[in-house]
């Protein structure tokens, strides 16, 4: 009987609390989560979230330039990196359906300069990410190009005579190369540059006239001063030449802009409903292989509920759009950090979360005993052939995923842990005999499971 009014009154107190939070404004809760990650003195980004494409919140945090101090505005254009991707995938989808090009065709039928590699590539390869082209951007030759007048043929030649990693079609690896050829065959079957073709097929059409590929900008805005983390102090970025990126990832934009880019595609324009809904299915692979992409977009999910989404990174810049559909809300992060300054994706994933009224849980770390930690150290396999190894580190755990390096986790429950900046759950399941046989990765885009070797 003494316990009684205590529960009562901690359930009264929950139920307050929960009422409260309901209470309180979208763009206060937002802004109550948001603004704690960013540090004083730090790179800042702009924000906007869109329900029923209108703007429920749009901000600005952090410094523009933090060498003079300058406060970042909600107006700001700042470079967008891959999230160029989903623009020319458009444009290469518009010419297909002014029967200019097909899906199918070799790309070699109107880039006759691209080595043959001895097998069919497809312009849905590139589109996919499936052709099997090594990514430039980590090739040897690339970081010898020039920051500053680099020409398109420089490129090619990095890319074009290497072998193919794999056969077209067999699995999804992820190449700036293919969305470069796919600018060079937009310009070659509109007969005009890449950057002209999207700004008066796309961005002009739509109003957005703060975006376009960087060095022919159509409004009076300039990007602005890019930063990245080196040994916990910030540094201003040397400027780059963007044909380095092209239609891989050369746009500068505002969240304004991306805004009235999702507006449009949410409501179907510029291309047929068909069109579309192909552009948001994910690619088919053999065997069933996991693909979580389509034309110029990633296809997950987010909390259970549906997300097109897509990140950018380029030297002094991140950035991350993402839709959820059947929610009708939109979000997009741009800022001016790279290199840990920001964690973009985090930014954009927990404000969706507040958008739709299903915020990340804040996991709070819990002990647990020796032995206990000792049932999951192992090796992790995934159905993609992605390996992590979970290792003891005196009385914590350590997990390193193939090819990064090692990182802490922490337990916020008996069998599931955390990472420290990470939004991801990692869930260890056990048998009947309770011994862990698999591990849940839960994160935003896509879980994955990995069986214990």
């Amino acid at each position: 009987m003494t316990k009684l009014p205590a529960i009562i009154f901690a359930s009264l107190s929950l139920l307050q609390a929960a009422c409260a939070m309901a209470e309180t404004p979208l763009e206060q809760r937002l802004d109550a989560v948001l603004a704690p990650m960013f540090k004083p003195g730090w790179p800042g980004a702009t924000v906007i979230v869109t329900r029923d494409g209108r703007p429920v919140f749009r901000k600005a945090y952090g410094l523009a330039n933090v060498a003079e101090n300058t406060p970042m505005q909600p107006d700001m254009q700042l470079r967008i990196g891959s999230i160029t991707k989903q623009f020319t995938a458009v444009g290469i989808l518009m010419l297909a359906e002014q029967g200019k090009l097909s899906l199918q065709d070799d790309v070699r039928k109107y880039l006759p300069d691209f080595p043959d590699k001895g097998r069919i590539i497809t312009i849905e390869h590139l589109l996919q990410h499936t052709s099997g082209i090594p990514n430039y951007t980590a090739l040897k030759g690339f970081r010898g190009l020039p920051d500053e007048g680099v020409t398109l043929e420089q490129v090619f030649d990095v890319f074009a005579k290497e072998p193919l990693d794999f056969a077209p079609g067999e699995r999804y690896s992820y190449s700036n190369s293919g969305y470069f050829l796919l600018g060079l065959i937009i310009a070659k079957l509109s007969g005009t540059k890449y950057h002209d073709f999207i700004a008066k097929n796309i961005f002009d059409s739509l109003g957005m006239q703060d975006t376009a590929h960087e060095g022919f900008e159509r409004s009076a805005k300039r990007h602005i001063k890019g930063h990245r983390l080196d040994a916990m102090e910030i540094v201003p970025v040397k400027d780059i030449d963007v044909t380095l990126a092209y239609s891989a990832g050369a746009l500068v934009s505002t969240v304004d802009d991306m805004a009235r880019w999702d507006a449009a595609v949410s409501s179907g324009k510029l291309l047929k409903p068909a069109t579309w809904r192909q552009a948001f299915t994910s690619c088919r692979l053999p065997q069933g292989a996991p693909c979580n992409y389509g034309y110029g977009w990633n296809i997950g999910t987010l909390a259970g509920h549906k997300m097109i989404h897509h990140g950018g990174s380029i030297p002094g810049f991140t950035a991350q759009a993402l839709r959820l559909p059947d929610d009708k809300v939109f979000v997009a992060v741009l800022t001016n950090g790279n290199g840990g300054a920001v964690n973009t994706p985090v930014i954009a994933y927990k404000a969706a979360g507040i958008a739709i009224g299903q915020p990340f849980a804040d996991f709070k770390p819990i002990a647990l005993a020796p032995q206990a930690l000792e049932a999951f150290v192992g090796t992790y396999v995934s159905r993609d052939k992605v390996k992590r190894v979970v290792r003891r580190d005196g009385d914590k755990l350590v997990m390193q995923r193939e090819g990064r390096d090692a990182v802490p986790i922490m337990a916020h429950a008996p069998d599931s842990f955390f990472m420290e900046g990470s939004l991801a759950s990692l869930e260890f399941q056990r048998g009947a005999d309770g011994t862990v046989h698999s591990l849940l990765v839960r994160q935003p885009g896509a879980d994955e499971t990995a069986l214990r070797q």
